[in-house]
């Protein structure tokens, strides 16, 4: 996995920003920022994205790397591209989706995973496939429990989340287009 305090800290020095400065635009502590860029926590899922969103990049963005051979159009499971918190695992297709207009993933929720209490919102659609497991997708106001062979499909800039309220890893494999997420 990918060192995220790391990473966070070299974005926020690119911008020029201070970790007061970025905690004042994401509208979270100080704290949570030195926490995460120290690596003494994993943001959850949504408050990594209110970071990033509020420096104006994606998760794919962020979780890529700084080449792309446009001329790839295979991957072995041991090329893809980690892009994680916590007890969520995000596996993606390729590793620099700037030229792309899809992103592929294959998620892996362990028992109790969740995406984290604050709504993730981003301009794109995204579906997926649950394959193994129970996921609760939360779309809105709409809450329902999906299982293996189970789908979804949503705009998401409508406010949603992912919650495995199983005992067991729930794996998904999902689409999100453009890559936003």
């Amino acid at each position: 996995m990918q060192n995220i305090g790391l990473k966070l800290k070299a974005l926020r020095n690119t911008k020029g920003l201070s970790q007061r400065k970025l905690a004042a635009r994401a509208n979270v502590s100080n704290a949570s920022i030195s926490l995460i860029e120290h690596g003494r926590t994993d943001p959850s899922m949504g408050l990594l994205k209110r970071i990033l969103d509020s420096l104006d990049v994606s998760f794919a963005e962020f979780f890529s790397a700084d080449d792309f051979d446009d001329e790839k159009y295979f991957y072995r499971n041991d090329e893809l591209s980690e892009i994680s918190s916590g007890l969520i695992s995000y596996m993606q297709v390729g590793s620099d989706l700037s030229k792309s207009h899809l992103q592929i993933l294959y998620e892996r929720y362990h028992p109790g995973a969740d995406t984290g209490q604050s709504m993730l919102s981003h301009n794109a659609e995204e579906g997926g496939i649950v394959l193994q497991g129970r996921l609760e997708v939360t779309v809105g106001e709409q809450v329902q429990i999906l299982l293996a062979g189970d789908a979804y499909r949503f705009n998401s800039s409508l406010p949603h989340r992912f919650r495995n309220t199983g005992n067991k890893d729930c794996i998904v494999v999902s689409a999100c287009t453009p890559p936003s997420f």
